[in-house]
């Protein structure tokens, strides 16, 4: 249904299996799988920017839905650490940016999103202001990895690299990009970040 563009049954859809008991964490993976259908079909220019926004205007308000109730489930009440988060210049997608932030406050991390198509200076600005144990860097596109290094190199250039994590995540990434860009990680999917943040911060 979401894949699909079908607003009204994928609420009711999660309704639904909400009312029978289903876990709130089995709903929130099964709307990511939709998620990523619909990366596809905009890579391959079957989809374009509405039906991004609409398909990432759904995972919103799943998420309003599910959040409580993840957050519940999983008792984190103290904060384990903060995490910077944003989509680098020159890319505009979000859907996966969202779901990790959405997956990173479930877990019990403070997260800052700075948004979409954020230049070089708004993360270093970012990461002074808050201080985040991890960075975490988001594109879609191959144009994000030129992005995504040099903003990592101007956040060393400003002193802010000691301490700092980064982890870099959306579309194509691979050890290759990683190495390319400078990070420490690159994360698959939501909870290779969550995972990556926690190890960072020092919980199993």
């Amino acid at each position: 249904a979401i894949a699909n563009m079908r607003e009204d049954e994928a609420l009711k859809i999660v309704d639904d299996l909400l009312a029978k008991g289903e876990d709130p964490g089995k709903i929130l993976d099964l709307s990511s799988e939709a998620m990523q259908v619909v990366g596809e079909r905009y890579q391959e220019g079957t989809y374009f920017l509405p039906e991004l926004i609409m398909s990432g205007e759904m995972l919103r308000k799943i998420g309003e839905t599910l959040k409580p109730l993840l957050a519940a489930k999983s008792g984190e009440t103290k904060k384990l650490g903060t995490v910077v988060l944003g989509t680098v210049r020159g890319d505009i997608h979000d859907i996966g940016k969202d779901i990790v932030g959405f997956m990173l406050e479930v877990n019990g991390f403070t997260v800052h999103d700075l948004g979409i198509d954020q230049p070089e200076a708004r993360f270093v600005e970012a990461v002074r202001e808050h201080r985040p144990q991890v960075l975490a860097l988001s594109g879609f596109l191959s144009v994000a990895f030129d992005s995504m290094k040099s903003t990592i190199e101007e956040v060393q250039a400003a002193g802010l690299r000691e301490g700092l994590k980064v982890i870099i995540g959306g579309g194509q990434m691979d050890d290759t990009v990683r190495k390319y860009t400078g990070a420490d990680a690159y994360g698959d999917d939501a909870m290779a970040a969550v995972a990556f943040a926690k190890e960072t911060v020092g919980v199993k």
